[in-house]
């Protein structure tokens, strides 16, 4: 099957066409480092042209509101392009509890770009994933001020990207859902005590305090983030930091 991997160079996607391709398919990574603009267009059609599927691992630059245009333009762009090629399968990955937390513009912004594919022409497949393990030191670097790191208790249920990276290329080599399929690693944490249990391991003597203000996570109302119906993952939080 040929597979056009749109952010095929990034996190995910140069995991996913490394599986896709394992797995006897063809799958092309596509990326601005290869030529590929999903805001300008430049690229696209060459890219998906007879492609059988199209997965869009693409990912805005900011976090704020400037992500609400980005999936705007680049989901129309895309989809238009795929239609044009003849693509029969579209993909996206999202975020576990998206539409549950209105308040960050960048979940605001997945959803818009979910409801954009359910509302186009091609039959789609949405993944939502929760948080990344990768991302966890991002987190912590936020609200990092000298030997303290000030973090909410929000409830977070962390994934390894591998993970991710596996159900999507299990998702884009299916048929498609129609629909959304979440997945998610096998424990939750809060997330101050993820916090404390990274630095242990890591040997950082920091301190958590636990600041039901502090970061991003803090515009998190509740447990919404995670899903213990989900797929579940196999890979454990500390196995992976080890």
């Amino acid at each position: 099957m040929r597979i056009a991997v749109v952010g095929g160079t990034g996190l995910i996607g140069s995991q996913v066409v490394k599986e896709l391709n394992a797995a006897g398919h063809e799958a092309l990574p596509h990326s601005l480092s290869t030529g590929v603009d999903v805001v300008s267009g430049r690229g696209l059609d060459e890219a998906v042209a007879g492609a059988e599927v199209v997965v869009n691992l693409t990912n805005s630059p900011t976090f704020d509101e400037a992500s609400l245009a980005f999936f705007r333009t680049s989901m129309d762009n895309l989809l238009a392009a795929a239609h044009r090629g003849g693509a029969g399968h579209f993909v996206i990955l999202s975020i576990v509890g998206a539409d549950r937390v209105p308040e960050l513009d960048y979940y605001r912004a997945k959803v818009l770009q979910e409801q954009l594919l359910a509302a186009g022409p091609i039959p789609y497949s949405i993944v939502r994933a929760t948080q990344f393990m990768e991302f966890v030191d991002a987190v912590l670097s936020w609200t990092s001020d000298g030997g303290t790191v000030r973090l909410p208790a929000t409830p977070i249920q962390p994934i390894a990207a591998k993970d991710v990276a596996h159900a999507v290329a299990e998702v884009a080599a299916g048929a498609p859902l129609g629909g959304i399929r979440n997945v998610a690693g096998p424990e939750v944490f809060p997330l101050d005590e993820l916090g404390r249990l990274t630095l242990s391991r890591k040997g950082d003597h920091r301190t958590v305090l636990t600041d039901p203000t502090a970061g991003m996570f803090a515009a998190v109302k509740g447990d919404v983030l995670t899903d213990t119906g989900a797929r579940l993952a196999p890979t454990r939080y500390t196995d992976w930091l080890s």
